[in-house]
């Protein structure tokens, strides 16, 4: 039996809980190691990122992430697995559709699948893309969602847009689990909340933007209205930055650490929870009192396993442990 997914698992909400691990100067062998151990620990899940290389450290090793999906889907038995996000650029939504099908039987039936509209335009240089304006890659965008999605569902899909097309297609087999949830990351008000509306289980809010979520809810909502949607349906993400320490002394130290390794991707003090477990269930069930039920994390030591295992054994248990999600 396919293991449920994240936007399902817990009709009460209870919260659920993901590493953010960009792969970033990680080896094959040492990616599996960290999944295994991230299931091992109980986390629901993992998110790589789509990305060809580190935008500080274009030299450092980088694996591709949706075959890297498709590795540790035969390495892995229970975690949900996915990109933080696809970028709908980077591949046809028809062949995204093969694929995130191909990767859910691989899993059977684990797969996540988040999009956004893309942004690091070096990237797309090097590689080769186009960069359009965001208003046409939130076009594109649009038209990728309506394809993936009629792929993932109907036995041929049909669509004629302004810079995709599917005529008839099949896409067999189709995935293991029954619907494939999908994830629209970002902020933008007008649009890409309009897409989360439209197409999406769930929400994910960038850490960039967790101070405005209570606001970005209620946005989020009128779209909902708009489409016919109630907006309880859509579980609200957040990336959530979290710098732990076992004590003070500790704390200290990996906040430092944070500081060097991540302060050109956030402002270290202004976004991330930080502080000892206490403090970190603290953040954590302000966040939950706001709407977040799911948290895709990334560690400020870059999920150095004692931070992994002290976040597992002191600060999950007891969120999970607390009441369901207040509205």
């Amino acid at each position: 039996m396919p293991t449920p997914s994240l936007s399902s698992a817990r009709p009460d909400r209870i919260p659920t809980f993901s590493l953010f691990l960009p792969q970033a100067g990680l080896t094959w062998n040492s990616l599996c190691e960290k999944a295994r151990l991230v299931e091992e620990l109980g986390f629901d899940g993992l998110w790589l990122v789509d990305h060809f290389w580190a935008s500080a450290m274009p030299d450092l090793d980088f694996l591709e992430g949706w075959t890297s999906l498709a590795g540790l889907s035969a390495v892995t038995t229970k975690l949900r697995l996915g990109l933080m996000v696809t970028c709908n650029s980077y591949r046809n939504p028809a062949l995204l559709a093969k694929m995130v099908a191909t990767v859910d039987q691989i899993s059977a039936g684990r797969v996540e699948l988040a999009m956004g509209a893309g942004w690091m335009d070096v990237e797309y240089r090097a590689y080769g893309y186009d960069f359009p304006p965001i208003g046409t890659r939130l076009a594109q965008l649009e038209e990728g969602l309506e394809i993936v999605t009629r792929m993932l569902r109907d036995a041929r899909a049909t669509y004629r847009g302004s810079f995709c097309r599917v005529e008839d297609a099949p896409n067999q087999p189709k995935p293991a689990q029954p619907r494939v949830p999908i994830t629209v990351g970002g902020a933008g008000e007008k649009i890409l909340l309009d897409l989360v509306a439209r197409f999406a289980d769930r929400w994910n809010c960038p850490m960039n933007s967790a101070h405005e979520i209570e606001r970005l809810r209620a946005v989020l909502a009128s779209h909902c209205e708009r489409a016919g949607r109630n907006s309880d349906e859509i579980i609200v993400s957040e990336q959530t930055l979290i710098v732990l320490g076992a004590d003070q002394e500790a704390f200290r130290a990996k906040l430092a650490m944070a500081k060097a390794m991540l302060g050109h991707f956030a402002d270290i003090d202004k976004v991330a929870v930080a502080g000892t477990p206490a403090d970190v269930i603290a953040g954590l069930q302000a966040k939950i009192a706001a709407g977040v039920s799911d948290f895709a994390i990334m560690f400020g030591d870059l999920a150095m396993p004692e931070s992994l295992e002290l976040f597992a054994r002191e600060v999950m248990p007891t969120l999970r442990a607390g009441c369901p999600l207040r509205r």
